[in-house]
């Protein structure tokens, strides 16, 4: 009797600690769990970094080297205006250049309107510098002529009308800093060849099909200002004539240009980028085939076909969903 009495209690006593065991592992479960939902909360929101914010890139980045706004206007005085206005307020401009080759000089007025809002717009106390390039020549090559007085390697060169956010162009220009003989810009064009061997220039509709581009557009794109001499001088003056007489295909002849002397192709940067203007030569007729023309002739002219195409795209993937 006495050993069934015992067997029960041993029986209960083993049962009752499985029972706190089990709850136990329960508990030590519960923790470990919840542990690992905060860690991983916690990590998932350091490294994904969902929350937007209008910063710049550190300033360590951008201060350690600036450059150069290269302006193209023509005749569009309220575009220049606005433009510059809001490049003055981007951290790495340290001089602002404008390519006039307008008939009559800037105005006073106009002068002295865009000094009053680089002082307004440029911040941390830096000294933007203003200069207009005069040219007594009318030609599309003044864009690119050598500038002897630039106190930075690189150049952004813009039109007048495209407005691209400050922290993007920080962006690209540190792109630049990594592979700064590469020409870095956001208007990307491509070419191909048809099936009788001429080539054919394709617009942004062919490189968004294709996912495919072999040039960069100078209405908005940073170069190392060497390249400027190498156009001016260096480059085969039938080329310089060419674009004055045809009025056009500048930019492609410096993609011609820094594809010769890289062998390498441009890198693309996705930006917002705003066209505030409406006309220019884009607008005009048979533009397509006029630029399909001007590869071909400076084939010819190089001797071969330097421009390299890539499907390589830099995105900034702090303020992009998808990249």
């Amino acid at each position: 009797m006495r050993t069934g009495v015992s067997s029960r209690r041993t029986m209960r006593q083993r049962a009752a600690s499985a029972v706190r065991s089990s709850k136990i592992k329960e508990l030590l479960l519960c923790l470990g769990i919840t542990f690992m939902f905060c860690f991983v909360a916690g990590f998932t929101t350091s490294v994904m970094g969902w929350k937007c914010h209008d910063d710049p890139l550190p300033r360590s980045s951008v201060r350690s080297k600036r450059y150069t706004l290269l302006v193209n206007t023509w005749r569009r005085h309220d575009l220049l205006k606005r433009s510059v206005s809001h490049y003055a307020s981007c951290s790495g401009v340290d001089s602002i250049h404008i390519i006039w080759s307008e008939p009559d000089l800037p105005s006073e007025h106009l002068i002295n309107f865009l000094m009053s809002v680089i002082e307004l717009n440029s911040k941390d106390g830096r000294q933007i510098e203003l200069k207009f390039d005069v040219n007594e020549e009318d030609s599309l090559n003044n864009r690119f002529k050598e500038l002897k007085d630039l106190k930075s390697d690189a150049i952004l060169s813009m039109d007048d009308d495209i407005i691209i956010p400050c922290r993007t162009v920080d962006f690209a220009f540190n792109v630049w800093e990594s592979t700064p003989d590469t020409m870095v810009g956001f208007v990307p064009r491509v070419h191909w060849v048809d099936k009788s061997g001429k080539y054919i220039y394709g617009g942004w509709w062919s490189v968004w099909w294709t996912g495919t581009y072999s040039m960069i557009l100078t209405k908005a794109a940073f170069i190392h200002k060497k390249y400027l001499s190498i156009y001016t001088i260096e480059m085969p003056a039938s080329i310089r004539e060419y674009v004055t007489k045809k009025r056009n295909c500048e930019d492609i002849a410096m993609s011609f240009l820094v594809a010769n002397a890289t062998d390498s192709p441009p890198v693309w940067v996705k930006g917002a980028l705003s066209e505030i203007g409406s006309t220019g030569i884009s607008s005009l007729g048979g533009h397509k085939a006029k630029r399909g023309e001007c590869i071909n002739w400076f084939v010819n002219e190089y001797g071969r076909m330097p421009l390299v195409s890539t499907t390589m795209k830099v995105v900034d993937s702090r303020f992009s969903w998808f990249w």
